[in-house]
């Protein structure tokens, strides 16, 4: 008679949910993680203080209607600027041409069933989209790893320390959706769908150009895998043609904001303006964000510019020995590994880091599948408790502080 323990015993909470339907048991996850984050939201308003940007009087509501959530208000109820806010050096400054339509144009639909209340639209589009890319992560991870692997990842997501912004008025939830529902179609080989997808993306966050880059080193895998991993004429035709497609998306943008503006660099500067307070005039230059941005912050530690320099090689090199030889990273597939490093490169591209790096992180959520693979009660425990434990200090740090430029989420 065997005495093998069952790999997730029959009493443990774990259990428990997972004998729920996957909706039930992710919703259970899902309205818990959100409980918790609304008493932190709850706590830090009455935390933030005369000096905070939210000021003294500071509400759940305010906090989660701070910062680019205003902007996305400001496209919601104004749309886009046809002439771009110039300060008195000519310079373009920050406007609303800098966030995608989709979200603000979803909220002002459902805002129009709320009593036309848009902080509340904003805030429950956000809710429902985070529920769902959650659903969504579940059914993706499932397709490499086990039932309990794949709850619990999901719970290490929904009570991140980026989790609160399930709940504020951006766009991140609502992207993770079609983000997940994408990788999810590419691993099933439901390719057709992604040229739905492919639109939804690049029209509700930046980010759709790394997803080209997915597409690229996919199609390239498959073609050299060909021989055991059969590759009909049809899958390279749409591969390729999604690739295309994610391309032209991912441009698209600043054609049309050159279009309406009358000025082709309109989108560009708008993003440099964003850095422009940190390093001065100057245009784009792939990489040149990182590297200027990590001789900056080290400057300002006290620490040498060669030292951030060594530190982020480090960092790039390591975390992409992680994604080709860690066993628990490898059981997430070729799929999602691809995307974690397709996403990664994108932003060493295109980012100047500052305290936002957090939130552009997020993303890369798939890869709590594999911080969840080991069974060990204290080690899930453990990593839930971080989560929670970083989750508060952002919201205290970016929410009820809010007063120096390293505050801003």
């Amino acid at each position: 008679m065997s005495t093998t323990r069952p790999a997730t015993p029959v009493w443990s909470p774990t259990a428990r949910l997972l004998a729920l339907r996957p909706a039930l048991a992710v919703a259970a996850v899902y309205v818990a993680a959100r409980i918790v984050t609304t008493v932190f939201l709850l706590i830090a308003a009455g935390l933030s203080g005369p000096t905070s940007r939210f000021g003294a009087d500071a509400t759940i509501g305010t906090l989660s209607m701070g910062w680019d959530a205003q902007w996305y208000w400001v496209v919601g109820s104004a749309g886009y600027p046809d002439r771009l806010p110039v300060d008195s050096t000519g310079h373009v400054t920050q406007n609303a041409w800098a966030f995608m339509p989709l979200y603000p144009a979803l909220t002002r639909a459902l805002a129009v069933v709320l009593a036309g209340n848009y902080p509340l639209a904003a805030v429950v589009l956000a809710i429902v989209a985070g529920y769902l890319a959650c659903l969504v992560l579940f059914h993706l991870l499932r397709e490499r790893l086990d039932a309990s692997a794949s709850l619990w990842a999901v719970a290490l997501l929904a009570a991140s320390p980026l989790a609160a912004l399930f709940q504020m008025g951006y766009a991140e939830s609502l992207f993770l959706l079609w983000l997940f529902l994408g990788l999810w179609c590419l691993m099933r080989r439901r390719l057709v769908w992604l040229y739905l997808l492919i639109p939804l993306m690049g029209y509700t966050r930046p980010g759709v150009l790394a997803f080209a880059l997915l597409l690229g080193g996919y199609g390239v895998l498959r073609w050299t895998r060909r021989q055991v991993d059969p590759l009909p004429t049809r899958q390279i035709v749409h591969i390729v043609a999604l690739g295309l497609l994610a391309v032209a998306v991912g441009f698209s943008w600043q054609l049309i904001a050159g279009v309406v503006t009358g000025d082709p660099s309109a989108y560009m500067e708008t993003e440099l303006s964003w850095r422009r307070g940190w390093i001065g005039d100057g245009g784009f230059v792939p990489f040149d964000g990182f590297i200027q941005a990590t001789a900056l912050w080290f400057r300002l530690w006290g620490l040498p510019e060669i030292a951030g320099y060594v530190a982020l090689t480090v960092v790039v090199v390591a975390f992409g020995a992680l994604l080709v030889f860690e066993p628990h990273a490898r059981r997430l597939g070729v799929e999602l590994r691809l995307w974690a490093a397709s996403y990664a490169l994108y932003l060493l591209v295109v980012f100047f880091p500052q305290s936002s790096i957090f939130r552009l992180l997020l993303p890369l959520a798939p890869l709590y599948g594999a911080l969840a693979l080991p069974r060990h009660p204290l080690w899930r425990g453990g990593l839930l408790a971080l989560g929670l434990i970083g989750q508060w200090w952002w919201i205290y740090q970016m929410l009820a502080l809010g007063n120096t430029y390293t505050q801003i989420p």
